[in-house]
């Protein structure tokens, strides 16, 4: 009785996996939310989808092929040369919106973007499929031989295997999901076209390609195997395995300070998935590490990664709060991740990550009016920079079309004889197999409690495992009213082994309560949960969105006192509670983050003791003041090593690459080698030229500056400013810059010598 009114499941594989999961997921057309706070980012986001245009997402594909457009193509990264991931993003949240409700209005659109698909691949007859220009003259130079790419860029073309492989996912959503087996051959032909464009490379060329992100070509590409059986795939999968990435994490070396995050996490989802149809021992030892060190080493409190997109040195997160903190995108795949490595342990510990990811960073960058957000902002006194939502097409935005329709998935696992519980969001899940449907009815995570209802047309032998979070002291499990367990331990699952019949009834109880966090690298510095819930001190109204200076942040003065004497509850209903006697200057009000929206807030305090915050007062006034008046001299400002500020600033370069150093990023060029990039100037005054350095570099480090190619400083680095970040400041004649709006800085590196690393760069207007 359970499934008459569910969807069938995915096709079935055309590869019997060597290593499949314990516990396996359930496909989202099983599982259906219920009114709350899921179901409601569920809504908004289906009726985002539903105002999208979708001929103007397909628009290149259309004029690549030669064929007239049916719509005008969007601006913001849709008009440059990564256009067309949106579309596959697009086609995945479609998918993923019909498997989760159930509306026809998703099928109908899946369907058609397949059909449009289908045609633009005919048109090119070769199988190649691609919205950005230029894409076939550039993949021919790959293909013989002659490859170009600074990190980012591949001959010209931004990141072109990324938009690929966002192409191929969506291609196989629209398969798994929808059913659409046209979806299959269209994805069938494009992976041709790869493998016989990629067939003549070397492996020492092969990996120059993949210097380039790529996303998850690997992932697509293994699953293209499994739905087809072909092992051209699975071969060409392995073609697109990263080695001085991957190799190392196989070894367990932790490579990741200074990587740019979200490039990495995708190629660990496709040895994951890689590991389950193959068995391949390497591909999950490195999965596997890669989970454990970005999740204990690399994450804050939200459950996100990075800074300004980059993994910084391990357990060192405290000076690294900005408003680029916690890609979305990066959080996106770790749930992807996170999923199979739950699968492989049935680990609650790797639950509590899912929850905490999915509740605290998720949940929280979905405006209610339907925006995304690129990155969460944990800078203190900072507040959510939401994206606009048909004009930048980032790639948060595409996730985002994702994130906020699947969130079915993680609820529930499932092997032969045994149901797991490890999210308390309200919703059904039919266990067809079993003939077995259960519905959970909660107000989580406003509420301590959840109950279970079991329907079943026969009594059912199987073991409910139900999740004892982390953050609760105790979980109380009833039967039909009968106390079945309360002796479990956070971290670990309570085991209902029994008969099961219909209208069988189990009440869980995870009693909530006040408790900090703290940084890994400052114990001074905290963050408040209630229970599963991160809090935000609330600091006001943004007075003007476009600033990026934070408003005054409180401290605590608590003298380490428990968490329960300086914060009391204002509504337990609405998790709303407020400092008392210990915020100075004034307390505040902490509120969960998921909903804080348009305001200023921080979810980082700072404790300190009575005299040592009356010392930092002090300090924390003379810096503002000089902070103050930097920002009130810049004319532009430049962060190497961020993808899109240097995307903006134009970075060219030859022998060039970005970094990370002690949480900073730079760029540098090597052996003679140089990069430039564009600063706006101030026309009618004299423009100075700061450069930030590292104080006890090494190596030979000579090289000139030039502005407009001509010469206006040479520098040299090494122990200029042992253990510390410098700046210098250089003249910039008048003659380089009058009557223009911007001028080229380029640093060229003598023979032999490094340029940089540069870690920032203003253009001032003289005091």
């Amino acid at each position: 009785a359970a499934s008459d009114t569910m969807t069938p499941g995915a096709p079935p594989l055309r590869v019997v996996p060597a290593a499949p999961p314990l516990a396996q997921p359930f496909n989202l057309h099983d599982v259906r939310l219920l009114d709350g706070e899921f179901k409601a980012g569920q809504d908004i986001a289906a009726k985002y989808l539903l105002s999208i245009e979708t001929d103007r997402l397909l628009c290149g594909f259309r004029v690549e092929a030669g064929l007239p457009p049916k719509g005008k193509n969007y601006g913001g990264w849709e008009s440059q040369s990564i256009a067309g991931h949106s579309l596959g993003h697009y086609l995945s949240g479609c998918s993923l919106a019909w498997a989760s409700t159930g509306d026809p209005r998703f099928l109908e659109r899946v369907n058609y973007i397949v059909a449009e698909l289908a045609e633009c691949q005919r048109a090119g007859g070769d199988g190649y499929l691609a919205a950005f220009a230029g894409g076939r003259k550039a993949f021919a130079e790959v293909a013989a031989g002659n490859i170009r790419s600074s990190g980012f860029d591949l001959n010209g073309l931004w990141v072109p295997n990324y938009t690929e492989h966002k192409v191929f996912a969506g291609l196989r959503d629209a398969y798994r999901l929808a059913d659409n087996t046209n979806a299959l051959q269209v994805a069938r032909g494009l992976a041709d076209w790869f493998e016989k464009t990629l067939s003549g490379l070397n492996e020492e060329q092969m990996q120059k390609v993949l210097a380039c992100e790529h996303g998850g070509m690997n992932e697509v590409l293994a699953d293209l195997y499994a739905d087809t059986g072909d092992p051209r795939y699975l071969m060409l999968s392995r073609r697109f395995h990263h080695k001085a990435i991957l190799d190392p994490l196989a070894r367990g070396e932790d490579v990741l300070p200074g990587k740019h995050a979200n490039t990495q996490i995708s190629k660990l989802v496709g040895l994951a998935t890689r590991y389950e149809l193959t068995g391949a021992q390497d591909d999950r030892a490195a999965a596997e590490f890669f989970w454990d060190r970005v999740v204990h080493h690399h994450t804050y409190v939200t459950g996100g990664n990075s800074d300004g997109e980059h993994f910084g040195p391990a357990d060192r997160l405290n000076s690294r709060l900005s408003e680029k903190t916690t890609e979305t995108c990066n959080v996106n795949n770790m749930l992807k991740l996170t999923e199979h490595v739950f699968g492989w342990t049935q680990s609650a510990v790797t639950a509590d990550f899912y929850e905490r990811a999915l509740l605290n960073q998720i949940r929280s960058t979905q405006h209610p009016d339907g925006r995304v957000m690129y990155y969460l902002s944990l800078k203190p006194g900072h507040h959510k920079d939401y994206q606009r939502p048909y004009d930048d097409w980032t790639c948060c935005v595409g996730t985002g079309m994702e994130n906020h329709v699947k969130y079915g998935a993680g609820i529930y696992y499932h092997s032969d004889d045994a149901l797991w519980l490890n999210l308390f969001i309200a919703s059904e899940v039919n266990w067809k197999e079993r003939g077995v449907a259960l519905r959970q009815e909660t107000a989580w995570p406003e509420s301590d409690h959840s109950t279970l209802m079991i329907r079943t047309g026969r009594p059912q032998y199987f073991a409910l495992r139900i999740r004892h979070p982390h953050w609760a002291d105790r979980l109380i499990v009833r039967v039909n009213g009968q106390l079945a367990s309360d002796t479990t331990s956070p971290s670990s699952y309570a085991v209902i082994r029994r008969d099961w019949k219909d209208g069988d009834k189990i009440e869980l109880r995870f009693p909530m309560s006040l408790r900090t966090e703290t940084m890994p690298d400052n114990a001074n510095r905290v963050a408040v949960f209630y229970g599963p819930t991160l809090l935000a001190a609330d600091l006001g109204q943004i007075e003007n969105p476009a600033a990026s200076q934070p408003g005054f942040v409180p401290v605590l003065v608590t003298d380490r006192r428990p968490v329960t004497e300086w914060v009391k509850s204002v509504s337990l209903e609405r998790q709303t509670f407020r400092t008392v006697g210990a915020g100075k200057p004034h307390d505040v009000e902490l509120v969960p983050l998921h909903k804080l929206h348009d305001r200023r807030y921080t979810v980082f305090l700072d404790q300190f003791t009575a005299p040592d915050w009356a010392r930092h007062e002090a300090e924390l006034r003379a810096e503002e003041a000089r902070q103050a008046a930097l920002e009130a001299r810049t004319v532009d400002v430049f962060q190497p090593g961020e993808m899109q500020l240097e995307r903006d600033h134009h970075v060219l370069g030859d022998k060039s690459d970005p970094g990370d150093y002690l949480g900073r990023k730079f760029r540098h060029a090597w052996d003679g080698g140089w990069f430039s990039f564009q600063m706006k100037v101030d026309p009618v005054v004299t423009n100075q030229l700061l450069c930030v350095w590292w104080g006890e570099e090494t190596g030979p480090r000579e090289f000139d500056i030039l502005v407009d190619n001509a010469k206006i400083a040479s520098q040299k680095l090494g122990r200029n400013q042992p253990g510390q970040f410098w700046d210098a400041t250089y003249a910039i004649p008048n003659e380089l810059t009058r009557g223009k709006a911007s001028v080229m800085v380029k640093l060229q590196a003598q023979p032999g010598n490094y340029a940089g690393g540069l870690f920032g760069c203003r253009v001032l207007r003289q005091q």
